[in-house]
Order: C-alpha cells, then sequence, then structure tokens
C-alpha cells in the first residue's frame, strides 16, 4: 500500500461518508425538483444537507450554493461579483500565491477589460497588509485572499484583512478549501461576503463542493438552465454526493481539534526527527501561522523530480505542490511569489498529512529521505 502523505491533494472518503452516499443511491434516487413522492423525498436529503453545511459554516441555509467543487465555486463567485458590479468600478485585487483556478479567472477577467492587482507575500508567506490599504482604491470592487495556501500552508491574517476592509466598499472572497477540518471556518466572524470549499479535501467525495454567498452580495450567476439551487445554479442536484459532502463536514468539524492534536504531534515529530538525523533541510513558510497538515520542506542536494520520484519508487506518496499542476516543469509560483529565483524554489517538496497517520509512517518517511541524502552526500565527496 505504501505510505500516502498527499492529503492536501485529495483525501480518502471515508466510510461513514460512502455509507450515506450508498443509501442515497439504493433508495433516495428521486429528482428533487420532481414534485411526486420520490422528488420530495429526495428533496428532503438535499434541504438537510444544506442546512448541514449551513450551520458549519454558521450561515443561513439560503446562502449556500452547492457546486461541482471549488473550481466552480471560486469562477463564480469571483466573475460573478466581477460582472455583476463592473458599473461601479473595474478593480480587482488577489495576491500572487493564490490557487490557479482564483488566478486563472483573475487574467481572464484582465482579457475583459478589468484591472487586477497582485499582492506581493513576505517569505512567510503572508500578504503585505500595507500594500493591501494602498491598492484599495475607490473603484476597487473585489478582493479574493485565501484562507490557508495550499502549498505552504500558511494561515493569512484574516481577522486584519477583515478590519482593512471593513470601511471599504469591496466585496471579500476567501478560497478556504484547505482551512475546513482544520481551523475554525465561522463566515459571520470572517466577515466574508463569498467562501469556497470542496468536499475531497476533508474525507468527502470528489466533484462536490459548496459556495457561501452573503445575503444581499450583488453576484451574477453565470450558469443559464433550470430553476436548481433557487435559480443560482442551474443543473440537477447530485444528491448522494451533496449528501457526501454535508456528512463529512459533519464529522470534520465534530473531530477537528481532536485531529488537530494528532497532526500537530505528526508534524513535530517529522521536523525533529530530520534534525536528529542531521539532514539538511529548511522549512518553507510560516511556523505559526500555519495549518499543521500542511508541510513544505526545501532539501538543497536533491531536485524536486528527483526525489518525489526516488521516494514514489519507496511506495511514499508526497507532491511538489499543488495536484492541480502536476506533471508541469514550472516551478512552484507560490515559492516564486515568496523567495524569488532562490534553488529552493526547485527543491523543495510537500508533505501534507492527516489523523490517519502513525508515528511509524512518519519515521519511515524520514528514513527514506535520509537515504537519499546520504546517497546524493556519498556522489558528491
Amino acid at each position: 500500500m505504501g505510505i500516502y502523505a498527499d492529503y492536501a491533494a485529495t483525501t480518502p472518503t471515508k466510510p461513514e461518508v460512502i455509507e450515506a452516499m450508498m443509501k442515497i443511491y439504493e433508495t433516495h434516487y428521486g429528482n428533487p425538483s420532481s414534485i411526486h413522492a420520490q422528488g420530495r423525498d429526495a428533496r428532503r436529503f438535499l434541504d438537510e444537507s444544506r442546512r448541514t453545511v449551513a450551520q458549519c459554516l454558521n450561515a443561513q441555509p439560503n446562502e449556500i450554493i452547492f457546486t461541482s467543487g471549488a473550481t466552480e465555486s471560486n469562477n463564480t463567485a469571483i466573475k460573478g461579483i466581477a460582472f455583476a458590479n463592473e458599473a461601479q468600478g473595474k478593480h480587482l485585487i488577489t495576491t500572487k500565491i493564490e490557487h490557479h483556478s482564483v488566478l486563472h479567472v483573475f487574467e481572464y477577467l484582465e482579457t475583459q477589460g478589468f484591472e487586477v492587482t497582485y499582492l506581493d507575500v513576505n517569505e512567510e508567506g503572508l500578504v503585505d497588509l500595507n500594500a493591501l490599504k494602498q491598492q484599495l482604491r475607490p473603484d476597487t470592487t473585489l478582493v479574493s485572499i485565501m484562507f490557508v495556501n495550499n502549498e505552504v500552508g500558511t494561515v493569512q491574517h484574516v481577522y486584519d484583512i477583515q478590519e482593512i476592509l471593513k470601511t471599504h466598499r469591496a466585496y471579500f472572497h476567501m478560497d478556504a478549501v484547505q482551512a475546513i477540518g482544520h481551523l475554525p471556518v465561522d463566515v459571520e466572524d470572517l466577515q466574508v461576503d463569498a467562501l469556497s470549499l470542496t468536499a475531497h479535501k476533508f474525507g468527502g467525495p470528489k466533484g462536490v463542493g459548496a459556495l457561501y454567498v452573503k445575503n444581499g452580495t450583488a453576484i451574477q450567476y453565470l450558469q443559464q438552465g433550470g430553476e436548481q439551487e433557487t435559480k443560482r445554479r442551474a443543473g440537477t442536484e447530485n444528491v448522494a454526493q451533496i449528501v457526501g459532502l454535508a456528512t463529512a463536514m459533519k464529522l470534520a468539524d465534530a473531530e477537528r481539534d481532536e485531529n488537530q492534536v494528532q497532526i500537530a504531534q505528526l508534524k513535530e515529530l517529522l521536523l525533529v526527527s530530520l534534525q536528529e538525523r542531521a539532514i539538511p533541510f529548511e522549512y518553507n513558510g510560516s511556523m505559526i501561522d500555519t495549518s499543521n497538515h500542511i508541510i513544505n520542506l526545501y532539501f538543497p542536494f536533491v531536485d524536486v523530480e528527483t526525489l518525489l520520484t526516488l521516494l514514489d519508487m519507496s511506495q511514499i506518496y508526497v507532491s511538489s505542490g499543488s495536484a492541480c499542476t502536476a506533471g508541469s516543469t514550472i516551478p512552484s509560483h507560490v515559492l516564486s511569489a515568496m523567495y524569488g529565483a532562490d534553488d529552493r524554489v526547485t527543491h523543495s517538496i510537500r508533505i501534507s498529512i492527516n489523523e490517519n497517520m502513525t508515528e511509524r509512517d512518519i519515521k519511515t518517511i524520514v528514513a527514506e529521505i535520509q537515504k537519499i541524502y546520504l546517497r546524493f552526500k556519498e556522489e558528491s565527496s
């Protein structure tokens, strides 16, 4: 089976989630838009799932839109808010370290006549708050900043950001994909106008996500067709997957504190074990403002492609960054934004862990990295 340590890319679907989904597939398979008994039965599960997700986010049920995942949620929020408010202004703000499902949307909007400011970050991956203040303009209509970075785990100072935006008319969108199950995500506390998430990052199925849109937010919904999701997202709802999302989110919320203790211990074991074996490495990102499940490490003695290949041959599965750029030879845009042309951009890997891993798993990963280090050290001597 090997050791899987790429949980930031995706997580296995939890047994409770599969069980809940199979119940829908086998028994409650009606179209939730049908008015007959089978349709009403499916609608009941759809409505219950919406209430569950809303409760986990401290939102109202009518503020939750089910989507196919984070990419659709990000596209809907960013394009929808930008186009709905372009008469008031066409200036948008984001950061250089966003996920590509955010960055590529902003790049598209630039071709549609919008002006986008991409904020710099420091070597910890934190947004320059002074730059955010300075770049806000009367015609700025949207600011999109992720909660937890998917490559280095840095947690943005979201409360400082909301304080800056409090007196400005710009809407605030947050990609919270890596935060669910790891940090409290309360939309009232965060003061966001839109928030994206996807189920497969916290034990749910792939192909389903959600978008929170605060009531009163001016947004244009771009998918035309039927009147599903109260006319906001056309297309028959995938009730089984939506039930899976809600079940996974409820479990992640309930188990978060206990799981984070386990994850923090595993992270500490990883870093201490690397130090004890005298393996040269540096930590990428912030050691303080971080989500412990994502650990990005710079190993100066080997390039990332070689390291990933050798670990894979030993059945240890980690990554070089976002799964959405798998197979790409382009250096990480996140590390490039943080460190420029430093060697660490091409010599760093992401190890992302979860509560299902064991101390033995961590020690095995470290032992394999040590073998690789000693091999390259011998060859260079």
